[in-house]
């Protein structure tokens, strides 16, 4: 009788062992990685665009002879703050 009892279980817990193992992964988390990673290039491009504009702005202000040194680099990080925060509403979508 206890060897019939131990059998069966023996049977029933390779059952559900290898019932598990068959389990189909969800299909929405490489998806979700995938947009996150592809978020975080185009973010990582505007960054990039933003520094060669920052590069231009205060090229063609200290071209001008308008504005001081201090007044240019001051233009340049406002060029780059604002391709932060847009990189950043791209993140954050």
């Amino acid at each position: 009788m206890h060897s019939r009892i131990g059998f069966r279980m023996v049977v029933l817990t390779l059952a559900l062992a290898v019932g598990s193992l068959t389990v189909v992964m969800p299909g929405y988390a490489q998806t979700q990685g995938s947009e996150r990673r592809e978020d975080r290039k185009d973010a990582r491009d505007t960054k990039q665009t933003g520094r060669k504009d920052a590069r231009d702005v205060k090229a063609e202000c200290k071209a001008g002879d308008e504005k001081s040194r201090a007044e240019c680099r001051q233009d340049k990080r406002d060029v780059k703050q604002d391709a932060r925060d847009t990189a950043r509403d791209i993140k954050k979508q």
